[in-house]
């Protein structure tokens, strides 16, 4: 990793004698500056990440570190994901693919822990394609590693410059262009638990002739899947779920509405009530009903393979003139399994078992019963009472997942110059396709039918093949997004100041964006049990202006300025402010600030939501007396989540200073504090949030939520009236509601960043450069104000060392990744719930008690850091070839494990922060040609 201005040096240097090459012919000597001369200037301006306008020295105002392609090879990563996924920025993880997940297939990052959706990918500074799973944000699997020259990381707002999603900061992969021969590429790894094995293969051919330059290649590289079962730390335990086989008195779950068998407890007498348990039902003694262990079964994280071919190319028309392209299709797969069905969703909110009717626990035998107990006095006494159950349909076998991205990416351009103006104009066509099958999942409405009838043995549905029963199906999900874009952009020198010369940059861009998001009838109509989604789609066309100035007011004090004004044709308009100021008192010494403003657009997934039902559940008093006539009461109200008309942007307001020194000409040292408030923040808004707003219970309520005319119930859902509700005239009791995404709370951080690269010269003894990047952050708090840094999941220091000697033919890597100690939320429940027997204050107060006397068996107060330790040895063979051998995570740490996950009923550590690969040892063989 380099600190740009280590890199402002090797690529002017490198610009400058190739450009010095070709203007030596035919120069005169006469003139009053060179060609030679001229040429320099323009090699020497060249733009960074965080800015439009070509300047000669990329330590700016706005903190930028790159990471270049040595870097990422010692990483020993396999995937772009994988290698930004452990970067400091990266402060409190992201999302990875993960089984079961709507997201199937889909990576992102999170810097500052604002969410992938805040954070902005770009590819050699133009958008990279929409991810199709999510809608809103951009999926780093779509990005081949073997294209990558670099990665370029802003950890700072942009939307002066970008646009929308910038608010967290901006990562630009730059790709390859520069490369000239053919370089083929082949490894594998191998973890020492099962599952996760890594394989990859690239090739690169690159060629440049007198005009013209093209660089092509393809890839693959695949991850195995892991299975929760095959990791300890996820499965120290029996996983627990009472979506099992478990009798109800209602279609709660609640502990109020289970049966009480002297024996049984609540459980269907049979898979777990027959004393012999099977490896995935068994009887829990505490709560005296049936758990499933659906860990047994599932995958934790999904398999992915990604393959790619791309390429790059320019040519020089003329001096002044330069035609560009860049292509690439990158196709990722991604298989997982999840635990069988499950009966939630499920039409009408359970399984209904009607007095009278087989699978009820008190019909007899001679009636077509199916219970051996049937004659059990305590279900005797419920013989005229419909109950309800929550069962899984395990003998059905697992559910399945296929997910498929093709990804086709095309970009055309010139850049070139006329009189002192730099310009750039091109057209961008982007398609993401995404295909997800499920198998084995159930049609609701027919296994209710299956049920009722008695098809269907809920006593033992291992009996006979209930697969015959024709209740499974496969569901499809069809994903799509494009983007057609326009773009031109100029930059030019103004006029003289006292400390230079006066640039100034502007632009303008115009796309085209389309969305879609379609589930097949039976998921979206709400028949399919175990999944659930709603269909979308929809199209906008965004346009948008900028400028940009560099004013260097003084030899020693520059400011930049920047403003971006976007227009969306299905919301509005966003105006983006920001200003920089760089102040260099000294020649090693830099002092950077910057203020700006940002914002982030509704994503097409939110506005073009197809209205959906639901029967949500309400304590509201007036509604309670409407519907059974007192007024404490849990009822269900017909709801209808819809996309919400009223909806606007996030906006945010972030500000940093920061200070770049290089004391000496082997250490180079960073600062920089940064602060980002982000409001107006796009929220899921149920419906108490809906009936609490409109009965003025809650202070912070999200703009136009309204009491629906009466009658209105009659054309629901009606997406133009918003979210709301409408009320009983008679006793004010709400007829139905609508709620969805709206403009809801706030989010506030502020933290620090540090750097210190170090190069050593040893002689005969090679070199050694180290550099250490790391990330503090303060402050992570939402509406309510409470700062949760340092909890569970929101370490306060994220920090990496990178080692890398050289020494003769022989380089070793040594890398050290460091996420901080947190607070384990066992504790931090046994502090707030009196459930758990312990004050709800400090503890020892009043009680004399101790977490000690709760904690036996139970993870401690806090959970350790996480130290990893990458190890690569790469030998440069003299027949123009590099062997490499490496060792990822050393010591073989496991993720951080706190039982609050287990005590919850979820089976996994948090995957955003810990990989679960555990040791993985890998050989890496490229060979040069």
């Amino acid at each position: 990793m380099h600190i740009n201005s280590k890199l402002a040096k090797s690529i002017r240097l490198a610009l400058m004698f190739g450009a010095t090459a070709t203007a030596m012919t035919g120069v005169a000597q006469a003139q009053e500056q060179s060609d030679e001369e001229a040429a320099e200037e323009r090699v020497e301006r060249i733009q960074v990440t965080g800015s439009r306008l070509s300047r000669a020295d990329l330590e700016g105002a706005l903190p930028v570190v790159v990471f270049d392609r040595a870097t990422i090879d010692a990483s020993g990563d396999i995937s772009v994901a994988d290698f930004i996924r452990d970067t400091a920025g990266n402060s409190f993880g992201s999302y990875q693919s993960s089984s079961g997940g709507s997201f199937a297939g889909f990576s992102g990052v999170s810097l500052r822990g604002l969410g992938e959706g805040r954070t902005l990918i770009l590819v050699d500074g133009r958008r990279a394609p929409t991810a199709p799973q999510t809608g809103g944000s951009q999926d780093l699997n779509s990005i081949p590693l073997a294209a990558v020259e670099r990665i370029e990381v802003l950890s700072a707002g942009a939307s002066a410059i970008y646009g929308s999603d910038a608010l967290g900061g901006v990562v630009n992969i730059i790709t390859r262009k520069d490369f000239e021969g053919v370089q083929a590429t082949y490894g594998i790894g191998r973890p020492d638990a099962e599952g996760g094995d890594t394989e990859e293969f690239s090739l690169i051919m690159g060629a440049s002739g007198e005009r013209g330059r093209i660089v092509a290649g393809a890839s693959m590289n695949w991850r195995d899947t892991v299975y929760t079962r095959d990791r300890d730390y996820w499965y120290r335990t029996r996983a627990g779920s009472t979506f099992s086989n478990n009798f109800s008195l209602s279609t709660s779950t609640a502990a109020a509405s289970r049966l009480q068998h002297p024996e049984y407890g609540t459980a269907v007498p049979g898979l777990c009530t027959n004393g012999d348990d099977s490896d995935l039902f068994w009887f829990n003694e505490a709560t005296r009903n049936c758990q499933f262990d659906h860990a047994a079964t599932s995958a934790n994280l999904t398999s992915v393979r990604n393959y790619s071919v791309f390429s790059n190319g320019d040519y020089e028309i003329n001096n002044d003139w330069t035609l560009y392209s860049s292509t690439s299709v990158t196709k990722s797969e991604s298989k997982g399994r999840y635990a069988p069905v499950p009966s939630s969703p499920f039409p009408g909110g359970a399984i209904s078992l009607p007095a009278g009717s087989p699978n009820h626990p008190a019909t007899n035998p001679d009636n077509g019963g199916l219970n051996p107990e049937w004659d059990d006095p305590y279900y005797q006494d419920l013989a005229d009472t419909d109950l309800f159950m929550f069962h899984r349909f395990a003998a059905l076998g697992n559910r399945d997942s296929l997910d498929e991205t093709t990804t086709h990416n095309l970009l055309m351009g010139v850049e070139g110059r006329v009189g002192n103006i730099n310009l750039d104009a091109g057209f961008r066509y982007s398609q993401a396709r995404a295909v997800s099958l499920g198998y084995n999942y159930v049609v609701g409405g027919l296994a209710q039918a299956a049920i009722t009838s008695g098809a269907y043995n809920v006593y033992d549905p291992f009996d006979g093949d209930p697969q015959s029963l024709g209740f499974t199906a496969t569901i499809l999900r069809d994903m799509k997004t494009s983007v057609k874009e326009f773009y031109f952009s100029g930059d030019m020198d103004l006029f003289q100041l006292p400390g230079g010369i006066a640039a100034v940059a502007f632009g303008a861009e115009y796309r085209e964006e389309y969305y879609q998001d379609n589930y097949d009838p039976l998921s979206s109509s709400g028949q399919i049990v175990g999944s659930a989604g709603n269909s979308a789609a929809g199209d906008r066309d965004v346009t948008a202006v900028y400028a940009e100035a560099l004013l260097p007011v003084l030899a020693d004090l520059e400011i930049s300025v920047a403003g971006r004004y976007d227009e969306y044709s299905d919301y509005g308009s966003d105006f983006s402010p920001m200003v920089g100021v760089r102040y260099q008192p000294l020649e090693n010494l830099t002092i950077r600030g910057t203020y700006g403003k940002g914002f982030r657009a509704p994503s097409l997934s939110i506005l073009t939501q197809q209205p959906s039902f639901s029967a949500a559940f309400t304590s509201d008093r007036e509604t309670c007396i409407m519907m059974v006539g007192q007024e404490a009461c849990s009822v269900q109200v017909s709801t209808y989540s819809i996309a919400n008309p009223n909806l606007d942007s996030e906006n945010s307001t972030q500000y940093g200073l920061g200070v770049a020194w290089q004391p000496t000409d082997w250490l180079n040292l960073t600062f920089d504090y940064y602060n980002i408030e982000i409001t107006n923040q796009i929220s899921s808004i149920g419906i108490g949030t809906v009936i609490g707003c409109f009965r003025e219970l809650i202070d912070v309520c999200p703009p136009g939520i309204t009491q629906f005319p009466s009658g209105s119930i009659t054309n629901a859902p009606d997406q133009s009236l918003g979210l709301g509700v409408e009320l009983d005239p008679d006793t004010g009791g709400i007829v139905y509601a609508q709620t969805g995404a709206g403009n809801l709370g706030k989010t506030n951080t502020d933290g620090f960043d540090v750097s210190a690269n170090m190069n050593f010269d040893f002689g005969s003894m090679g070199t050694l450069n180290t550099s250490i990047t790391g990330s503090y952050v303060e402050n992570y708090s939402g509406s309510s104000g409470v700062n949760v840094t340092g909890r569970a999941g929101y370490p306060r220091i994220r920090a990496g060392i990178n080692n890398s000697w050289a020494y003769g033919d022989f380089n070793v890597a040594w890398n050290i990744s460091y996420i901080h100690s947190t607070e384990s939320n066992v504790y931090r429940l046994w502090l707030t719930d009196s459930t758990w027997g312990a004050p709800a204050l400090e503890e020892g107060l009043d009680t004399g008690l101790t977490f000690g006397d709760y904690s036996e068996g139970l993870q401690g107060k806090e959970i350790d850091a996480h130290i990893i330790h990458n190890l690569q040895v790469n030998y440069n063979a003299p027949w123009n070839a590099t062997v490499t051998f490496g060792v990822r995570n050393l010591t073989d740490e496991d993720p951080k494990y706190d039982n609050y996950y287990q005590t919850y009923g979820s089976d996994t550590v948090d995957t955003y922060l810990y990989d679960p690969w555990g040791r993985t040892m890998y050989v890496r063989y490229t060979q040069r040609f």
